[in-house]
């Protein structure tokens, strides 16, 4: 799907262009326009060179089905951008990355996702209510939006996965078990891919934020480009703070396992301890021996079974006084 929108000098909106008309807009270098394609077929994945005319290695990055790295490439006439959008479910899936790709010129601004991405959608959404907000403040400020709005999306998946970690701290200590432990995995391998995910989007935006691209993005634009960066290091540090807590739950349910363990160990240490003197007692009562002393007392079993009593309680009050138990 291609969505098209272009914002004439002026001030009217124009939506659904076609290829001639997205050439004439290019040419003309006026107005600022707005090429969105999710999930484009390869007729219309070949607007990116045969109308932009975007170099190869950039439509190749866009095409590629593998989840690349954020960066910055810098072609002079236009910027090529790599980010990275979210899609996340607590409990029952993993994290999962949408790329975002986006060419920044000086009056237009393609973006490219094969999956669709709720951020992208929300701006296409506020452009047909009120395209003036958005397209009439430059293609720098369109930009922002759209990576801003990717780094919103983060905050809301952070926040439920440090609630998830909470209640599975409450669990780990009332009642362990292997749900807990894949629900634990599960989270600390959600936690690391949203770190390697985040990382590298800190320093796309730190280079905004940096003014590296006078050319194409002007300096009014950098405080807010500051103001995206704070918001990606906010996101970081809860990232770092989630997997350090994380482990430590981690540490607390191997801990809690051990020590369930030890009890078990313990329990069955003092049975056979209790035991074992009583098997001695019957092991030497269960011998053929013809003068076995007691053999032909009328008393002797019921002998033998009070003594195994008497051994067995000495026992029991024993490991008590000493609190094995």
């Amino acid at each position: 799907m291609i969505t098209s929108y272009f914002w004439r000098p002026d001030g009217t909106l124009d939506s659904n262009l076609s290829r001639e008309a997205l050439a004439q807009v290019l040419s003309s270098g006026e107005g600022l326009l707005w090429v969105d394609l999710e999930s484009p077929s390869a007729e219309e994945t070949e607007v990116l060179s045969s109308v932009f005319q975007f170099h190869h290695l950039a439509v190749d990055d866009c095409l590629n089905r593998h989840v690349d790295t954020p960066k910055i490439d810098d072609y002079d006439q236009y910027l090529f951008i790599i980010t990275q959008g979210i899609s996340f479910q607590t409990r029952s899936a993993r994290l999962e990355t949408t790329e975002l790709d986006l060419f920044l010129g000086k009056n237009y601004v393609v973006s490219f996702h094969g999956l669709p991405l709720p951020a992208v959608d929300d701006l296409r959404r506020r452009c047909q209510e009120n395209g003036s907000l958005l397209l009439s403040r430059g293609a720098d400020y369109l930009a922002h939006a759209l990576l801003d709005a990717l780094v919103d999306d983060f905050l809301p998946p952070v926040e439920e996965m440090d609630d998830v970690l909470g209640r599975l701290e409450e669990e780990v200590l009332a009642n362990p078990n292997k749900g807990t432990l894949q629900e634990i995995l599960l989270l600390k391998h959600n936690a690391q891919r949203l770190r390697r995910t985040v990382l590298p989007q800190r320093d796309v935006v730190n280079r905004f934020a940096r003014g590296e691209f006078p050319a194409l993005v002007r300096e009014e634009m950098r405080i807010y480009f500051r103001d995206m960066y704070d918001h990606v290091v906010r996101v970081v540090d809860m990232v770092e703070s989630l997997r350090e807590l994380a482990d430590g739950v981690l540490s607390t349910y191997l801990a809690a396992m051990n020590n369930r363990m030890n009890e078990v160990m313990k329990v069955l240490a003092i049975v056979a301890t209790i035991i074992l003197p009583l098997t001695l007692i019957s092991g030497i009562y269960g011998t053929n021996f013809e003068n076995l002393p007691e053999l032909g007392w009328q008393w002797g079993y019921f002998g033998m079974l009070g003594a195994m009593a008497i051994v067995a309680v000495g026992l029991v009050a024993f490991f008590r006084w000493r609190r094995w138990f």
